[in-house]
């Protein structure tokens, strides 16, 4: 009886294993096809209206990858690097100590988070209020130093903070405020803010290290660093991250592999997770050009991550303050993918055959030294390292030599910490039009007055 049910059941089970197994492997073949179809879908974060990036070699200055570098955006609490390196620079002229006290004042203590939430009144050390300012980005305590070292006026810091900048070479930066909270009117950009992460860690490396602190405990309470990457990521030691509202997830961040330091600004993410994801994607990507390059391969990063570029967007090597001359781009153009090449050629190497070699003509006297014409002077840089302000000089005098064909290059002395240099003996017309032609390239120029 039950023998013929037991033989249809098995029978049915038979079946059914014949129906659902290939179904089965189906699946498991359709896995790794679906989650490559999950990562193509997420959406990029270069793709997103705010962002902002730029990868750079922290050695030479060269400029690897960049896309909106220039592009004005909101730097949010990434402001809070200026603010420290205005403190680094009054500590290490000795205007300022670690141990000083700083008074808390009412305007200070009634910023919005995130803050250290001191009362008016309290007092904290300098030493203590930066690393709260670094670890926590306490907006309390940026205000309680800029108040310290201003005068009592945030207003006043940050207009030395813009100067500052602009002697940097951060020419599309403003500041209104010490935090970097909300304010329509503070704007810098990728590539600013790139240079003066390179300017912390070249004129003050003795302080860098205070943005590379995991955590900071004030009154019994410990606090971590919102730079998740120290945490995540081998090599990475700085620098500061930043959002608001308008300004979306920021960071700029910085490692060494292999004895190569990279610094990657990201402004503009969606979220957190999004930010920190591409920025150690950038800094992967652009150790991984540097080890190709070394092979002898020229590559960008925006070709390893076959990232096409925008029509009338390409992003070439800039000449940031402080550097000799960076390589240059050419393009080779032909049918096909050969129209997309790119080539990177030293620019001590010809790019085509050099010229046969002509009968050097007879020798003639130098000519005479040519009087000035005028007293106005054009300023092109200020430096820590008179080494450095004499590569400037060099550098500007070989790029811009007939715009400052009439004039001479100096190196003023040392004054506030700075070397200056210096283009003189022009009229005031031709200052101006030196400086216009310098800015144009996007080189820092000032237009100095006589007796300035």
């Amino acid at each position: 009886m039950f023998q013929p049910a037991r033989r249809v059941v098995f029978a049915a089970l038979a079946v059914l294993a014949m129906v659902v197994a290939p179904m089965m492997s189906g699946l498991a073949q359709a896995q790794v096809p679906y989650a490559q179809l999950q990562a193509a879908m997420r959406p990029n974060p270069a793709d997103q209206p705010k962002y902002a990036a730029v990868v750079v070699d922290a050695n030479t200055g060269e400029v690897l990858y960049a896309k909106r570098a220039d592009s004005q955006r909101y730097p949010a609490s990434i402001t809070k690097v200026m603010t420290l390196y205005l403190a680094f620079e009054a500590l290490s002229e000795g205007r300022m100590k670690p141990t000083d006290l700083i008074t808390v004042s009412a305007k200070a203590s009634k910023q919005p988070p995130t803050k250290l939430g001191m009362t008016a009144g309290d007092v904290i050390t300098v030493d203590d209020a930066m690393k709260a300012i670094a670890v926590k980005s306490a907006n309390d305590m940026a205000v309680a130093l800029a108040e310290h070292m201003a005068g009592g006026s945030e207003e006043k810091f940050a207009a030395l903070m813009t100067l500052r900048a602009q002697e940097l070479g951060m020419l599309n930066t403003r500041f209104v405020n010490a935090s970097g909270l909300p304010d329509s009117r503070q704007v810098s950009t990728a590539r600013d803010i790139a240079i003066l992460s390179r300017a912390v860690m070249r004129d003050y490396p003795q302080y860098y290290n205070l943005f590379n602190l995991r955590t900071f405990t004030y009154r019994g309470v410990s606090m971590n660093n919102h730079n998740r990457l120290l945490f995540r990521m081998d090599g990475v030691d700085g620098l500061k991250t930043g959002y608001t509202n308008a300004s979306g997830y920021n960071l700029a961040a910085s490692g060494v592999r292999d004895g190569r330091r990279l610094i990657v600004v990201m402004l503009g993410g969606t979220s957190n997770a999004a930010r920190d994801n591409h920025v150690q994607y950038l800094l992967n990507t652009g150790w991984d050009v540097l080890r190709r390059r070394q092979q002898g391969e020229p590559i960008l990063v925006a070709q390893s991550m076959f990232e096409p570029p925008e029509p009338d967007a390409t992003q070439f090597a800039s000449l940031e303050q402080g550097d000799a001359e960076l390589p240059q781009a050419s393009f080779v153009n032909g049918p096909g993918p050969a129209a997309a090449s790119f080539q990177v050629a030293s620019s001590m190497t010809p790019v085509a055959d050099p010229p046969a070699k002509a009968k050097a003509p007879p020798a003639r006297k130098p000519p005479a030294p040519k009087k000035p014409k005028g007293q106005w002077t054009a300023q092109v840089g200020a430096f820590k390292s008179k080494d450095q302000a004499k590569t400037q000089l060099v550098t500007i005098r070989k790029r811009f030599g007939q715009v400052l064909d009439d004039a001479e290059g100096v190196i003023g002395d040392r004054v506030g910490g700075f070397f200056r240099v210096q283009f003189t003996g022009l009229t005031a017309d031709g200052a101006r039009a030196a400086c216009k032609a310098l800015s144009a390239k996007r080189q820092t120029c000032m237009v100095v007055a006589p007796g300035r």
